[in-house]
C-alpha cells in the first residue's frame, strides 16, 4: 500500500498571492496560436470601430479590438454563446492572456456582436487583402455555394395566415375588453383624485399590444408569401405558407437532415488556393441563385479584381447568371445541357428535315415526365424554328412571361402542327395537349449552350471535380468545428452579422495557421543556411 509521501506534491497552493509565476505571458507557449491571433489583430486598422465610441463620455471602455478578438478566437474554439465567452474570460488561460486579464460580461458580448456589422465587413476585407498579399488568395477559381442553417425558431412555432388571423381577432377582442376595464377604473380614480389618468398603457395592456403587433407583422408576411405562391400557380387555400412566429423573417425550408423547419440560407464564395472565404451573405430564400452575381461584384470591390473562374452547382444554373458572368469576363462552370443534339447523339442528323431512323428511336433521351427531351429537337437559327425527331417543323407561335429565380423573363413558344398520326406522338406529346408538342426558348439559350460546350471538355471536368472540396469544406468547418448549426440571433440583418463573424473567424484562423507554417519554414531554411 502506498504511503502518504508517495503522491506528487501540488505545484501551487490555493493561498498564494500570485497565480502565475513569474508572468502571465510565461503560461502561454511561444508557439501557441493565440499569440499569432493577437499579432494579426494588432496590425489591423481599428479606426472605424473606434469612431463608434464617444471618446469623452462615460467610463473608459474596453478597446473594440479586445472584444472582437475574444469573439473571433472563441469561434475558432467552438465557443459561440455570450455566457460561455464570459466564463472563458474568467477561467481559461489563453483568454486571460489574449485579453490581458480583462473581464468581459455576457451582455457586453451580446451587444457588441450585433453593433458593428459594417465595421466587421471592413475587418473581413482587411484580412482578405492580407491573405492576398501573402499569396494565399489568388482568385484563379472560386466556388459559390449555399447551405442551410436553422433559425432561432422552433419547427413547431409556425402558423398559417388563417390561424394568425384567428389569433389576432382573439387578441383584439381581449385587448378591447381589458381597455374598457382600465378606462372604467381610470374614470373612477379620476373622479376620486381629481386629476387626469396616465397616458401610457398599463404593463399588461402594453404586453398584449406588443403581442398583437407581432401577430400583425407575421400575418403580413403570411399574406405576402401566399400571394407569391398564387403567382407561381400554387393554391394557398389548399397549400398555405407557414410563417415562423418567433423569427418571422426566417422561412420554412427543407432541412439538410430531412423534414422541414424555419431556416436561413447562408452563402460563401471560397477561393480555390487555400480555402479562404472571399465573400459571404445570407438570404431567407430557399435558393441562393440571386446572390451569385452580387457576390462576384463584391469580390471585385474587395480585392480590386474579378475571379477568373466561378464554379457553382446546378441550383444556380440560371440563364441570367450565365450571361452576367460572360459580360464580366468570368468563366462560368455549372452543369448545363447543350439543348441541341450533338454528333453521336441519337437525335443528331446532318439534315434536320429527315426523321431519326427507327433503330435509334429507342435511344432518344426522355425528360422527367417520360416525354422526348428538348435536346431531341434541332434549332434552326436562320429560320427561327425547331425540327422534331421526325423532321417536322415547330414554328414560332407566341411569347409568354415566366418567373425564374426571381427574374421575369420572356419565353418564345414553338409549336408543331403535324403531331396527329406521328409514330412518336405517344412518346412526345402530353395526353393533356390538344394542339401538338411545344418547345420554349428564352433569351439565354445561346450563352447557356456556350457554357455547356465548355463543360464537355476534359479540363472543365477536372476543374469542376474540385468544386465540392472548395465550396463545401468551409461549411463543414463552420458547422462542425464552430458548432454553427443554428443561429443565435433573430432577424435577417442580425443573422447576416452572425454569419460574417463566423466567416471572418474562419479566415483569421486560416491566416494564423498559414503564417505559422511560413515562419516555421523560414526558420528551417535559416537553420540550414539557405536564407
Amino acid at each position: 500500500m502506498a504511503t502518504p509521501d508517495y503522491w506528487a506534491e501540488a505545484p501551487l497552493t490555493r493561498e498564494q498571492l500570485t497565480l502565475f509565476a513569474p508572468t502571465l505571458d510565461a503560461a502561454i507557449g511561444a508557439d501557441d496560436q493565440v499569440r499569432l491571433f493577437d499579432e494579426v489583430l494588432s496590425n489591423v486598422d481599428w479606426s472605424e470601430w473606434e469612431a463608434a465610441y464617444h471618446g469623452r463620455r462615460g467610463q473608459p471602455p474596453i478597446h473594440p479590438r479586445h472584444v472582437a478578438a475574444a469573439l473571433l478566437y472563441g469561434l475558432t474554439r467552438g465557443i459561440r454563446s455570450s455566457r460561455r465567452l464570459e466564463e472563458a474570460c474568467r477561467y481559461r488561460v489563453d483568454f486571460l492572456w489574449l485579453l490581458c486579464g480583462r473581464q468581459i460580461d455576457h451582455s457586453t458580448f451580446a451587444k457588441f456582436r450585433t453593433k458593428f456589422h459594417d465595421e466587421l465587413k471592413g475587418l473581413f476585407k482587411q484580412l482578405g487583402r492580407i491573405a492576398m498579399t501573402l499569396g494565399l488568395i489568388r482568385l484563379g477559381e472560386v466556388a459559390f455555394d449555399g447551405t442551410r442553417v436553422k433559425a432561432n425558431n422552433s419547427r413547431y412555432t409556425t402558423r398559417t395566415g388563417k390561424t394568425l388571423a384567428e389569433k389576432l381577432a382573439t387578441l383584439d377582442t381581449l385587448f378591447e375588453q381589458m381597455m374598457s376595464e382600465c378606462e372604467a377604473a381610470d374614470a373612477e380614480q379620476e373622479s376620486l383624485a381629481g386629476h387626469d389618468s396616465p397616458t401610457q398603457l398599463p404593463p399588461k395592456l402594453a404586453e398584449l399590444e406588443e403581442r398583437r403587433q407581432k401577430i400583425r407583422d407575421a400575418l403580413a408576411e403570411a399574406e405576402a408569401a401566399d400571394e407569391a405562391r398564387r403567382k407561381k400557380g400554387t393554391n394557398p387555400e389548399k397549400n398555405p405558407s407557414q410563417i415562423p412566429t418567433t423569427d418571422p423573417e426566417s422561412r420554412v425550408m427543407p432541412n439538410k437532415e430531412g423534414g422541414y423547419a424555419p431556416n436561413y440560407t447562408p452563402t460563401a464564395t471560397t477561393d480555390g488556393e487555400c480555402g479562404f472565404i472571399v465573400d459571404c451573405d445570407v438570404t431567407n430564400d430557399v435558393n441562393e441563385a440571386r446572390l451569385t452575381v452580387e457576390s462576384v461584384d463584391r469580390i471585385e470591390e474587395t480585392f480590386g479584381k474579378r475571379p477568373e473562374k466561378l464554379l457553382t452547382d446546378a441550383g444556380n444554373n440560371h440563364g441570367h447568371i450565365h450571361q452576367a458572368m460572360e459580360e464580366r469576363g468570368v468563366e462560368f462552370y455549372a452543369p448545363a445541357e447543350l439543348g441541341q443534339p450533338a454528333p453521336g447523339d441519337a437525335a443528331y442528323r446532318e439534315d434536320p428535315t429527315q426523321p431519326v431512323s427507327e433503330e435509334k428511336r429507342t435511344e432518344l433521351p426522355r425528360n422527367s415526365q417520360g416525354r422526348l427531351d428538348k435536346s431531341c429537337f434541332i434549332y434552326d437559327a436562320k429560320n427561327d424554328l425547331y425540327y422534331c425527331p421526325q423532321g417536322q417543323e415547330l414554328s414560332f407561335e407566341k411569347t409568354k412571361p415566366s418567373d425564374r429565380a426571381g427574374e421575369r423573363i420572356t419565353l418564345r413558344v414553338y409549336r408543331c402542327h403535324n403531331c396527329e398520326g406521328c409514330p412518336l406522338a405517344k412518346a412526345c406529346v402530353s395526353p393533356q395537349s390538344r394542339s401538338g408538342r411545344t418547345i420554349t426558348r428564352d433569351g439565354y439559350e445561346e450563352v447557356r449552350q456556350r457554357t455547356a460546350a465548355r463543360m464537355k471538355t476534359d479540363a472543365a471536368r477536372t476543374l469542376y471535380n474540385q468544386r465540392p472540396r472548395i465550396a463545401e469544406t468551409t461549411f463543414g468547418i463552420i458547422k462542425s468545428s464552430m458548432g454553427l448549426r443554428q443561429f443565435l440571433l433573430r432577424g435577417l440583418d442580425k443573422v447576416k452579422t452572425e454569419w460574417h463573424w463566423a466567416c471572418t473567424a474562419l479566415n483569421l484562423g486560416k491566416l494564423v495557421r498559414h503564417t505559422a507554417a511560413l515562419r516555421a519554414k523560414r526558420h528551417q531554411l535559416a537553420a540550414e543556411g539557405e536564407v
